[in-house]
């Protein structure tokens, strides 16, 4: 009980001088090192440092695949290198080519002369030559082989083949082995999985191919702090003085750090950052009228509860604050005073000590 007693005497003190005048003379300010300052009002408030990572947006991404089994015989580029959508990007060797190929080229005789058939046996039916039943045979043959040269015809683009060099295959008739893998799209070459001389089954990734521009931000905020963070608010990144707004917020909290995902896009400045990146990035939010930034040694802790000391010509008048956002050398916290109020910005121990009856 003897114990217990000084802290209840303690709370019920502060509790009933929270509104009074704590008396400082000015000889004990300097003897203490108490220094006054103005309060510093914040229209803008950033969250502490946290863990960020530059990622491809989805849609930027693709793996280049190799789209029939073979051998790797050259790789026409590198990881790093700038592609245009269509440009070579390895030639690959190809014995299901020359199959696929030559599949095609029996098909096509077989459609000639299926469509010759059906054409005369339409016509041989319009004269009353010969019945239904040997039109609707000309006609079967006819679809199913113009079904299997389609067929045929998309796999061969699928290989790697284009318009043109279809019809020259249709016209020549000269089949090759040799497989171009091209670009799908404009970009930067991230990663080549291959090298000369490997043998790849068909879809076997080759390489990993983007657009960098723009560029995401994903940045894991602690449950604690994420508030009431929402797409469009700005997220900054200090150390190469790159923001961009936030698109997404996450629903799920990781196990891993107890954090939710927060995407951004970083369009501006986008070429600064590099795919895997790790950075440290803040939130940027807006305050309320009553959002101050102190100083940390400005703040004194008393029973859970937070104050700052607002200067008077007699003393120090304690205020209790909530902190609403902690940076490096400062925090953000919100009072009822009026913007013109000078507090103590250094020496809030000093002062709390005297508040509480202590010899500072």
């Amino acid at each position: 009980m003897k114990m217990i007693l000084p802290a209840t005497l303690l709370l019920l003190a502060l509790r009933a001088t929270a509104a009074d005048v704590i008396p400082v003379s000015m000889t004990q300010r300097g003897a203490l090192g108490i220094e006054v300052a103005p309060l510093e009002s914040v229209a803008v408030t950033h969250s502490t440092l946290l863990p960020a990572r530059v990622a491809v947006p989805n849609a930027q991404l693709q793996v280049v695949t190799a789209p029939q089994e073979g051998l790797v015989e050259v790789l026409l580029v590198a990881e790093g290198e700038r592609v245009s959508k269509g440009q070579p990007l390895v030639r690959i060797q190809s014995p299901r080519l020359l199959e696929l190929q030559s599949q095609y080229l029996e098909t096509l005789s077989r459609y000639s002369l299926a469509n010759s058939n059906y054409r005369r046996d339409r016509q041989l039916n319009k004269e009353g030559i010969i019945a239904e039943r040997r039109l609707l045979e000309s006609q079967a043959a006819f679809t199913q082989v113009s079904t299997s040269l389609a067929r045929l015809r998309r796999l061969l683009e699928i290989a790697g083949m284009d318009e043109a060099a279809l019809n020259d295959l249709q016209k020549r008739r000269e089949m090759s082995s040799t497989l171009i893998v091209r670009a799908p799209l404009d970009g930067v070459v991230l990663e080549q999985l291959v090298t000369a001389g490997n043998r790849v089954a068909a879809a076997d990734p080759l390489y990993r191919i983007a657009d960098l521009d723009p560029l995401w931000l994903e940045i894991h905020v602690p449950l604690e702090q994420l508030g009431d963070t929402a797409p469009g608010q700005t997220v900054l990144i200090p150390a190469l003085n790159l923001s961009g707004p936030v698109i997404t917020v996450g629903r799920m909290v990781h196990s891993a750090d107890q954090g939710v995902l927060v995407r951004a896009e970083i369009r501006d400045g986008a070429q600064q950052l590099h795919p895997g990146q790790f950075l440290q990035a803040q939130l940027a939010s807006l305050s309320d009228p009553h959002s101050y930034r102190v100083p940390r040694g400005a703040l004194a802790r008393i029973q859970g509860r937070h104050y700052i000391f607002a200067a008077g010509p007699d003393g120090f008048t304690p205020v209790e604050v909530t902190v609403t956002a902690e940076q490096s050398a400062d925090l953000v916290v919100r009072a009822q005073l009026p913007a013109d109020t000078a507090i103590a910005i250094n020496g809030a121990a000093a002062i709390k000590a005297i508040w509480q009856g202590e010899q500072p």
